[in-house]
Formats: C-alpha cells, sequence, structure tokens
C-alpha cells in the first residue's frame, strides 16, 4: 500500500488482524488471571483503566503499523487525532484493546477486544476476540459474518423469526433511568444485561434481537462489531434520527443507538 488513500485488500487484512486479536487477548488473560488491582486507575472521564488495557493497547498499535503502516489508527489509550488532522482519512484503524474494562476488573468475563478498519465513515472490516471462552469474530464488507470456538468456523446469522418474547440485551455496568424507560415500550420482554461488544455478537448469531444504549459509547466501542452485525443481517441505528451510526465524526463519543436485525 503506497498511500493512506489506497484501497487495502480486505482479505489479507483481516488474517493479520485475526492473529493479532488473539495474541492481545492472551496479554489480556496473563493479567487477568494474576493480582493486577495495584494497577487499576482512574481516567478523566472517570472510567477505569489497567495494564491490561495499556499494554493491549501498545501491541495491537505496534502490529497495525507493521501491517498497514501507511493506515492511521485510533486507539482507545493512545493520544487522540485532532478532527482537523483525521477529517480527510480515507482508511483508519479504530481499536479499543480491551472493551468491557470494568467487566475485567470484576472478573466476569464480558469483556472483549474489538478492532475495526473504516473506510470514510463506515466500517468495512471489524474482528472481535472473546478472551473468556475463546470466541473470535470476523466479518468484511460484502465476506458474511464468522465466529470461530477453538477449531470449529460457523457462518453467523441474525434471528428473522417473530418470538413469543422480544429478547432484549442491556448493559451490565451502565443502566440509567432512560434506557429502564425506554424498556416500558416493550410487552413482558426477556432482558438479559451483559458487557462489551458481546451484546451486539449475541444479536449478529441469533441469540437475541434487541441492544439499545443511550449513556455514552465511543466510536470504538461499537465499530468492529457493527460490521459484524451488519454482514450477518442486522445494524446499529441512531435511537433518535433512525439513521445507521456513522463514525469519523468530529467527536468521537457515539450518539444513543438501537442494534437490531434488518429485517427485510
Amino acid at each position: 500500500m503506497n498511500s493512506r488513500n489506497d484501497k487495502p485488500d480486505l482479505v489479507f487484512l483481516l488474517e493479520k488482524v485475526k492473529n493479532i486479536a488473539v495474541d492481545a487477548g492472551r496479554i489480556i488473560m496473563d493479567i487477568y488471571q494474576s493480582d493486577f488491582s495495584d494497577t487499576i486507575k482512574s481516567k478523566k472521564d472517570k472510567s477505569p483503566v489497567t495494564i491490561a488495557d495499556k499494554k493491549a493497547n501498545d501491541f495491537i498499535v505496534a502490529q497495525l503499523h507493521n501491517i498497514s503502516p501507511d493506515i492511521p489508527v485510533i486507539a482507545e489509550e493512545s493520544l487522540q487525532i485532532d478532527y482537523k488532522d483525521r477529517m480527510n482519512f480515507k482508511y483508519f484503524w479504530l481499536v479499543d484493546p480491551l472493551d468491557g474494562t470494568k467487566e475485567f476488573i470484576n472478573k466476569n468475563g464480558d469483556f472483549t477486544v474489538n478492532i475495526a478498519l473504516i473506510e470514510k465513515d463506515s466500517p468495512v472490516l471489524g474482528v472481535v476476540f472473546v478472551p473468556v471462552g475463546n470466541k473470535l469474530y470476523w466479518a468484511y464488507r460484502g465476506g458474511k459474518s464468522f465466529m470461530k470456538i477453538s477449531s470449529k468456523i460457523e457462518k453467523i446469522s441474525v434471528s428473522k423469526h417473530e418470538n413469543d418474547k422480544t429478547r432484549i440485551l442491556l448493559s451490565r455496568s451502565h443502566l440509567d433511568k432512560k434506557t429502564i424507560e425506554y424498556l416500558r415500550n416493550f410487552d413482558n420482554p426477556t432482558v438479559n444485561y451483559r458487557g462489551s461488544a458481546l451484546k451486539f455478537l449475541l444479536i449478529a448469531e441469533g441469540l437475541a434481537d434487541l441492544y439499545f444504549r443511550f449513556t455514552p459509547t465511543m466510536e470504538w466501542d461499537t465499530a468492529a462489531s457493527h460490521i459484524i452485525l451488519k454482514e450477518a443481517g442486522g445494524n446499529i441505528f441512531d435511537i433518535d434520527s433512525g439513521l445507521e451510526l456513522k463514525y469519523n465524526k468530529t467527536s468521537l463519543v457515539n450518539p444513543g443507538f438501537i442494534a437490531k436485525p434488518v429485517i427485510t
């Protein structure tokens, strides 16, 4: 690739990124299985960060630079790039090295490694690794969505059948009054509470129907799962406008959103 505007080889990059995500997961698990309590800090927004976030972040960023030196990287634990410097990016990587830090700290297993490639304002490649359970999910634009557990690979797709009860997923650690009020729109739903990108993945697998959230998230929280869900037959929409979620906005904060199957 000669410049950051050249069209990348998604199939080539996908195989590399799958390995990077799994290797980052191993770094995270080494720390998860140790006493890391003295490494827990608070960021400016009061959210927690650990040595696992930082080590995984540094590893992923370095590896992405190795495989695609001309594609910029925006990662949660890296120094952020001003909008004036990124507004014209044709392609860039968007990384959450440890999505679900609160779940990591609480040791409930609901955390992931998220790596996405963005073209202008939309994800075109996504890899999500779930270290606890050793599950790997991936998709690229036009290539469908897949899940690998151990050595078994399966194509995944959303459920498009009407269920007796709507299966709703909500954030385990970020439940607010507005979410509870919105939940009243549904008649006797089944509700489960999970952490990190797992909620999108469960919809992509057909194991849940809806996930909505009003409390703040960042673009790196949703991008990788977005393309996986989209290639599986779903999508993520701005809950107010109904438009598909977009990326590389002036602010990297997402609006409130709803993730669901798209019935055609």
